[in-house]
């Protein structure tokens, strides 16, 4: 049956290197456990995502563990195929919160359009600045958001806007040329800083900080996928399951998001950063 196999020449931006082969089974028996099992995750991811981001900590793993390697010798192929899936779950996270949660879109749809700009530009400079330095300083921020969250019990228990609509639409414009050249050049933790300057700097609770949040992450996926599929890197017979599978998952996620409100996000919130720090822990330390 299948195998474990370990890839020592695995991509150098991951810490981990175990994949699991199907090679012993028929074609389409092995084609079928491969979206199977993908599947599933991304349903799971679609979840997570939609709650509090962080998706792409179970998606991208996923791709390389149990993608054939012919495949994950190629990082585009994998990152395209990875935001095609992303994109189809924020989409229809985006949707359901708009019908629910009161979204500012005076102000979040500038911001999206300027996230959206800039995420193209920072995946173009991907080749000129190395990401590795970036990495640090990301751990250090993700543990002070952490922190922060963790002391403040209060942190996000109410909306009160601190801007005008005026003042509130620049700054989100301001918020969408940083984290979507940040997006575009790096990513891991978009989702998390979006929500925490949503709630820190402009007063939004944990709930309206996420449908925001959605918003702006569907822009800049957006960008993504326009770029990897212009340049032919998605793997379609894989990222259409798995994208039907994230919108699931979506629904899922949006649905206890807003059933269980504030307090909930909040748990979830802090369990994601926690996560991200100790992956970034390890590639760092």
């Amino acid at each position: 049956m299948k195998k474990i196999e370990c890839n020592r020449q695995g991509p150098p931006r991951f810490a981990f290197s175990w994949r699991v082969s199907f090679d012993s089974l028929e074609p389409l028996e092995r084609s079928f456990m491969e979206v199977f099992y993908l599947s599933g995750l991304a349903f799971l991811a679609g979840f997570v995502d939609s709650v509090v981001g962080g998706g792409g900590l179970i998606q991208i793993p996923a791709l390389f563990i149990f993608l054939p390697s012919r495949w994950t010798a190629s990082v585009p192929l994998v990152f395209g195929t990875n935001k095609l899936s992303s994109i189809c779950g924020t989409g229809m996270a985006v949707a359901r919160y708009s019908r629910q949660v009161r979204i500012n879109w005076s102000s979040i749809l500038p911001a999206g359009l300027t996230a959206f700009g800039f995420s193209l530009l920072g995946a173009a400079t991907v080749t000129v600045i190395s990401s590795r330095l970036l990495k640090p300083m990301i751990l250090v921020l993700l543990i002070i958001v952490a922190v922060y969250t963790y002391l403040k019990k209060d942190f996000g228990s109410s909306h009160a806007p601190r801007f005008a609509a005026r003042h509130e639409k620049w700054l989100g414009m301001l918020v969408g040329v940083v984290i979507g050249f940040y997006d575009g050049f790096f990513g891991p933790g978009t989702g998390s800083f979006l929500m925490f300057i949503f709630i820190g700097w402009f007063g939004f609770d944990f709930l309206t900080a996420t449908a925001s949040a959605k918003v702006l992450n569907f822009a800049t996926n957006l960008s993504a996928v326009s770029y990897f599929a212009a340049t032919d890197h998605i793997l379609y017979r894989y990222a259409v399951p798995m994208g039907l599978c994230n919108m699931a998952g979506a629904v899922a996620g949006t649905r206890m998001a807003m059933g269980k409100g504030n307090a909930f996000i909040r748990l979830f919130f802090l369990a994601v950063v926690g996560v991200m720090i100790v992956r970034f822990g390890f590639e760092v330390l």
